[in-house]
């Protein structure tokens, strides 16, 4: 969709609400479709994730561990020409509701042909590490 009729932050936010829904549906294959093909994540404690095949592995391996559903909300939102820089916070919910994580995130996106898809995608938790 252009973002000439909304906000480039209201096209995030659409965005954002489409990744909670196919992840609550566990649909790895449709949050994969919301990257760019050059796509990246770069997780706490991983080495980067490039590209459709690894990005979609990844989120399978997320719910595969029991995550359940991802609340994000956006903070922040900077436009610079085809590119947007996205600061918000994430929770992680597992059965019943559970609180699994919570965080911080920074997202790039690219809008590709008329849509904003995330480019590179960073994040880390705010809770405590926990103790060895």
């Amino acid at each position: 969709m252009s973002t000439t009729a909304t906000s480039v932050r209201d096209e995030i936010q659409r965005a954002n609400a489409t990744f909670e829904t196919c992840f609550a549906q566990g649909d790895a294959a449709a949050i994969t479709g919301l990257y760019t093909p050059t796509g990246a994540l770069l997780p706490t404690g991983m080495e980067p994730i490039h590209g459709a095949a690894g990005i979609e592995a990844f989120w399978q391996g997320v719910m595969g561990m029991g995550v359940k559903r991802v609340k994000l909300a956006t903070r922040d939102v900077e436009e610079l020409a085809n590119t947007a820089i996205e600061l918000g916070t994430y929770t992680l919910f597992g059965a019943n509701e559970q609180r699994l994580d919570q965080g911080k995130y920074l997202v790039v996106w690219k809008e590709e042909l008329g849509q904003w898809k995330l480019h590179q995608d960073i994040w880390n938790t705010s809770l405590p590490a926990a103790v060895q």
